[in-house]
């Protein structure tokens, strides 16, 4: 599940925080006193000159909104009045892509996301994914992207979403029980029909990749990427580059862990925040890599920022065509997140962070294990999918008699 970052329900230092943010978004925008309409917030906000990218053919903001967290994911729903505030506010800060799917919640970030931009709907670009087999009780049962489950989920997704068109569809997980041409091909049916506009997979390896281009040209890629989780650099950026191909960048602030403001003593509700399941998230690996967090504040220090901040900063300077969509519940956070936009990290910064982070030893794998045995082949560190065909089963030729 693509768990894109929170830090919300942690407590850090209030000071040098605020006063960070603050400054932040006093560079960043013109503040005006009194009761402003909605245009009047959107067109003061834009200052900001957010920058715009290209997933393939796709354009959208250099920094998304991952929608995850205001449903599912590290802890339970929040408010529908408050993700629509969030949401809303996103847009407002110059954001344009949003990124839901049906397994979020499952199925109310969709709902919240199709409410919020609904006024909108046609200056954003909003994404979802399909992949899972969920149960009348909201179960996850596994995986399913036979042609039909894929069809029955964007339908209902597009009532969800209220819209009449998903801009961007992914194929959650890769299903090792069918060929990715088939899913590749109902999606293109879906775009003919006009119920979908683009193609993208997540956890994706460069053999998939390139096997689903072929059908159908993907978009863009979400896989996990950060400053800590390097898994895309082995063969996922290269292809995606070869392609033409976005990478759109989730847990970029590796599920909160790195704005710094997670201690190691903190604990994660089991059942409840998925946190509890990573090995990462244990108090002894929390201890173990609080290198890579005094890395990124030494960097911060230079430019006056905060840590999370630069962590979105090196993913920017990193392509051009890469996404990081950090997801979080409260404003305060997301305009910190947007921010990051302002940040520009010189050569001798990006350096500093490559060379002090290749001196590292981080502790723990990224997700629990059988989350990991859900990531395609070349998709995850140390495997490769040269010379093979992913876990994307190859499709059966029949034979004449």
């Amino acid at each position: 599940m693509n768990c894109t970052d929170q830090n919300d329900r942690q407590d850090i230092s209030p000071g040098r925080r605020d006063f960070l943010t603050a400054s932040m978004l006093l560079a960043a925008m013109t503040l005006v006193s009194g009761n402003v309409t909605a245009a009047g917030r959107a067109a003061r906000a834009r200052k900001l000159e957010m920058p715009m990218r290209q997933l393939g053919a796709l354009r959208v903001s250099a920094i998304g909104l991952g929608c995850m967290n205001v449903a599912w994911g590290f802890a339970p729903p929040i408010p529908k009045p408050d993700a629509i505030r969030l949401i809303q506010d996103a847009y407002e800060h110059g954001v344009t892509y949003f990124d839901s799917a049906e397994v979020y919640g499952p199925y109310i970030s969709e709902d919240y996301v199709g409410a919020a931009l609904k006024p909108v709907r046609d200056n954003v670009v909003i994404a979802s994914k399909f992949g899972f087999d969920i149960d009348s009780a909201g179960q996850i049962r596994g995986l399913n992207s036979r042609p039909e489950h894929i069809r029955t989920v964007v339908e209902a997704s597009l009532k969800r979403l209220d819209t009449d068109v998903i801009d961007l569809l992914y194929q959650h997980r890769v299903d090792p029980n069918v060929p990715i041409e088939d899913v590749a091909g109902v999606v293109k049916q879906l775009i003919q029909e006009g119920k979908v506009k683009h193609f993208g997979l997540s956890e994706a390896g460069a053999a998939t990749i390139r096997r689903a281009h072929a059908e159908q040209p993907v978009a863009a890629v979400q896989n996990e990427y950060s400053i800590w989780s390097r898994d895309p650099e082995g063969e996922v950026l290269p292809v995606c580059e070869e392609l033409g191909i976005g990478l759109v960048a989730w847990g970029p602030l590796g599920k909160g862990y790195l704005t710094g403001s997670i201690p190691a003593s903190a604990t994660f509700a089991k059942g409840i925040d998925l946190r509890a399941t990573m090995p990462r998230f244990t108090h002894e690996a929390m201890i173990a890599n609080r290198s890579v967090i005094a890395l990124l504040e030494r960097v911060a220090e230079r430019h006056g920022v905060l840590p999370g901040q630069i962590a979105l900063a090196w993913l920017l300077a990193r392509k051009p065509w890469i996404v990081p969509i950090p997801g979080t519940t409260k404003i305060a956070h997301l305009r910190e997140n947007v921010a990051a936009v302002q940040v520009k990290l010189t050569a001798k910064d990006v350096e500093d962070i490559d060379t002090g982070y290749a001196s590292l030893n981080i502790v723990g794998e990224r997700s629990a294990e059988a989350v990991m045995g859900l990531i395609d082949i070349g998709a995850r560190a140390g495997t490769s999918s040269v010379g093979g065909h992913g876990i994307s089963p190859l499709r059966q030729t029949s034979s004449a008699n």
